[in-house]
């Protein structure tokens, strides 16, 4: 993992070195807290800033077989990060191992390999340089050179840090919240009557109806508009797309209020009616529309029980929704009313489909209007990268590509960009070499240049 990693070729090199590296990055779509932005959280060793909410760690000691307690429970930190360090070595063709040790040698120096023997001075160098004055979170941000974060936010959110940071000229990223939806349409699932009066309180809006519904969420939209709000996210287990008459979908919402159970039908109707709304509203503002679908949450009954959502259990689906996505994205082409749009599935078997969907719903005007987001979850790995890259290639405009982003909760996941950087240098430089693509390198650097920052500056109107 030299100053060359991952680059095979001269071409690959100078692409990476003269152009990608020192672009700015742009991380449009994450989970990372505000308050610790604005209150530049300092943290005392390496388990706080790695270990403490990271899902894709927490998964590489389960498979090595450690005890819950090292991993979420009441363990002492120094103890589970230890276990995760004798993991570590396991982790040969796993993502975990690269960008752990770019991690290393990016904040804190370190130029060996973490294993069980090397954990202890690994740990102590992380306490003395997390010491250091430029090792709080906005020090983060700034020595990875980020422009933009865009978090992800839940519509009843107060947004009171993110306003902080707006009004505070020392913090230079931009970070703009992300409109996260989801509660308000999983009408089939425990707590979305709780959330629903959640969101009336926040709003002022009594939700009682569908008109009501629409109207809190619609208030919410507009306070998060005032706030930067620059796109809004749908974590959907499949796409639904099932209309129903107004009347119709209101009835439905209203029997699930009443503690009537709904059908699989009848959710899929209210939820293709309030989806419906929602786009249309982001199109109204000039929002981009990101999708996140054919996730498995929570398949785990007995550890969901224990431990609740978000804590490294998801997993890919399968459901078979192209029709569904088809139709949705026709009907609000139609209208005039299909924003900016992203579009991510977890199941990989699914690139050319994206890639070829959203071929036919791009319009004039906007270069790229419709993406197929990056290599996402656990699909962001060399294999995962390259094979994403390589079906956009083939069957878009890569040179209007977006990039990268890190779907993390962890201030140094910035490296992960660095990774995607370097994974798109060797590839676009390996057709160069190839003869598949002019050998003139200025063209070329634009390209990568775009990819890694422009394209997305642009697209979220930075």
């Amino acid at each position: 993992m030299d100053r060359d990693f991952l680059l095979k070729t001269e071409t690959a090199k100078v692409l990476y070195h003269d152009y990608a590296a020192k672009m700015p990055i742009i991380d449009y779509h994450c989970h990372v807290d505000p308050r610790e932005i604005f209150e530049d959280r300092r943290f005392e060793n390496i388990y706080q800033v790695w270990l403490e909410g990271d899902h894709y760690k927490w998964r590489v000691m389960r498979s090595n077989g450690v005890e819950e307690r090292y991993i979420t429970g009441d363990a002492p930190e120094r103890e589970k990060f230890q276990k995760f360090a004798e993991a570590l070595p396991k982790a040969i063709g796993n993502p975990m191992y690269h960008w752990c040790h770019l991690e290393l040698r990016t904040y804190f120096g370190y130029e060996g390999v973490l294993n069980g023997d090397t954990a202890q001075e690994v740990w102590d160098l992380s306490v003395k340089k997390l010491a250091e004055p430029d090792m709080g979170v906005r020090g983060i941000l700034r020595q990875s050179n980020v422009a933009m974060v865009g978090t992800t936010d839940d519509p009843t959110s107060d947004l009171a840090w993110h306003k902080r940071i707006a009004d505070d000229p020392t913090i230079s990223t931009v970070v703009a919240p992300s409109f996260r939806p989801d509660k308000a349409l999983n009408i089939e699932k425990p707590g979305w009557a709780g959330f629903l009066s959640e969101l009336g309180w926040v709003s002022g809006v009594e939700v009682k109806d569908l008109d009501s519904l629409e109207g809190a969420l619609g208030q919410r939209m507009s306070a998060f508009d005032a706030a930067g709000c620059r796109a809004a996210d749908h974590g959907l287990d499949y796409v639904p797309f099932r209309p129903a008459e107004r009347g119709q979908a209101d009835a439905i919402m209203k029997k699930a209020l009443a503690g009537q159970g709904v059908t699989p039908e009848e959710a899929e109707q209210f939820k293709t009616a309030l989806l419906l709304f929602c786009v249309r509203r982001y199109a109204s503002l000039d929002w981009v529309m990101q999708i996140h679908y054919n996730c498995m949450r929570n398949p785990n009954s007995a550890m969901f029980a224990r431990l609740g959502p978000d804590s490294g259990f998801d997993c890919m689906n399968n459901v078979n929704c192209a029709g569904a996505l088809y139709a949705l994205l026709d009907a609000l082409y139609a209208d005039d009313a299909l924003p900016r749009t992203i579009l991510y599935s977890l199941n990989p078997g699914e690139n050319e489909l994206l890639d070829t969907m959203i071929g036919a719903f791009q319009g004039p005007g906007i270069p790229g209007r419709l993406q197929h987001g990056s290599a996402w979850w656990f699909n962001d790995n060399k294999t995962g990268m390259r094979d994403q890259l390589t079906s956009l290639a083939n069957l878009g405009l890569l040179g209007n590509f977006i990039g990268m982003l890190t779907d993390s909760r962890s201030f140094l996941s910035y490296t992960r960009h660095a990774y995607f950087r370097r994974i798109l240098c060797e590839l676009v430089g390996g057709w160069i070499e190839n003869g598949e693509y002019p050998a003139n390198l200025e063209q070329a650097g634009a390209l990568i240049e775009d990819i890694c920052y422009r394209n997305a500056k642009r697209y979220f109107q930075l």
